[in-house]
């Protein structure tokens, strides 16, 4: 084209007034589609054509679901249309309960897609809709996308995208052994750096946005084992302490940062609190429900070198998977990010560089090697210098 381009300069005049109306024309276009395309990039969600349907209000019946005007394609969902895709919410399409409600599987009619729907009875909140407006906007490879909402006949409702194999409490510590998968160390690994990107993304939001409730059960896997955070900034949906009592706003967890305090007042720090115990459960394949009593990092530092001197601290799935010094490494940052005061925690980005380099070197070393540990390193030794 460009070719084209230079014949038609060296005519006349009059054409290149016209060449100059086309270039303004063809840049326009470049521009309106870059930024189509740019919705479509590989840091948003792991089905952006379904996504961007949604947005743009296509596909049949699409008259059934609105775009909030003004509001960047959050889409306000009919009542009706989420009861057709859960069969009136039936309980055989419940698939679990959180801090915001009953959770349901459904299937839109409008465009074929499977979605997450959260409900929970409240009475319409305009705070509702323009945080889900904003949260809408973030878009990242490992963070679930939010599609939408619904208020009506005295129901909230969150719409997110589906994953299909759930969240890692399901192959962590899940009883039932349909559902638990061995997933050796450097798998644990990539998924646990994927979940640090999606809270590196949150943080270095502009303000950032914290995430208030971080723990294994919002952390989704899709199919390939791409890890996805859940719940970004759902908690400030929650209702407020002084409007439902003091201890109703979040169910308590063990994952919760003891600093993060009794008013539902959360930072980054905090979430980097959460994103340790993470790491822990990681490790162990159990729910840390005995680190609720922590109160600082000695005690924890304690906890674990006893659970490592026992032999019995490490998840058995992960013999033959990992080093010595992989583990060690990671082991460490996890206390790191669970250190009191929460200053001397590392911020995300700092994690997620490490989880890289621990997951670097833990593929280089097996792939040297040839195999990997087959016990753990004692307590004593595992974190001296």
């Amino acid at each position: 084209m460009s070719s084209s381009f230079a014949g038609i300069i060296g005519g006349a005049g009059v054409v290149l007034a016209v060449l100059a109306i086309v270039i303004g024309i063809v840049c326009y276009c470049m521009l309106q589609h870059k930024r189509f395309s740019n919705r479509n990039s590989d840091t948003g969600s792991s089905d952006p054509s379904a996504v961007v349907e949604l947005r743009r209000g296509g596909g049949p019946g699409s008259s059934t679901a609105t775009t909030i005007p003004g509001r960047n394609g959050a889409v306000q969902f009919t009542i009706g249309e989420l009861e057709q895709a859960t069969k009136h919410f039936h309980e055989s399409n419940l698939i679990g309960y959180g801090s915001f409600g009953l959770v349901y599987k459904g299937l839109l009619l409008r465009d074929g897609n499977f979605v997450a729907i959260k409900k929970r009875t409240g009475a319409p909140r305009r705070e509702l809709v323009e945080e889900v407006a904003y949260l809408s906007r973030i878009s990242h490879r490992n963070l679930v996308t939010l599609l939408g909402y619904c208020q009506e006949s005295g129901y909230q409702m969150l719409v997110f995208e589906y994953l299909p194999n759930g969240s890692m409490c399901n192959h962590l510590y899940d009883d039932r052994k349909d559902l638990t998968t061995k997933l050796e160390f450097k798998q644990r690994l990539s998924i646990s750096l994927g979940a640090a990107k999606g809270l590196w993304h949150l943080h270095n939001q502009k303000p950032p946005v914290v995430h208030g409730n971080f723990k294994t059960a919002n952390v989704l896997v899709d199919e390939n084992f791409i890890a996805k955070v859940a719940d970004a900034g759902v908690y400030k949906l929650l209702p407020r302490t002084d409007d439902a009592g003091p201890s109703s706003m979040i169910t308590i967890n063990v994952s919760q940062d003891p600093e993060a305090g009794q008013m539902g007042i959360f930072s980054e720090m905090n979430d980097v609190f959460s994103f340790g115990v993470f790491l822990l459960e990681l490790v162990t394949g159990r729910e840390a429900s005995n680190l609720d009593a922590f109160g600082s990092n000695e005690t924890m530092l304690q906890w674990v070198e006893t659970g490592l001197s026992s032999n019995d601290f490490v998840d058995h799935r992960l013999d033959g998977s990992f080093t010595s010094e992989g583990m060690r490494d990671f082991m460490r940052l996890a206390l790191q990010c669970m250190s009191f005061p929460g200053e001397r925690r590392p911020n995300m980005e700092m994690v997620v560089s490490q989880l890289d380099g621990i997951l670097e070197k833990e593929i280089t070393l097996t792939t040297v090697m040839g195999e990997s540990s087959t016990t753990v390193t004692l307590g004593s030794q595992l974190f001296t210098s």
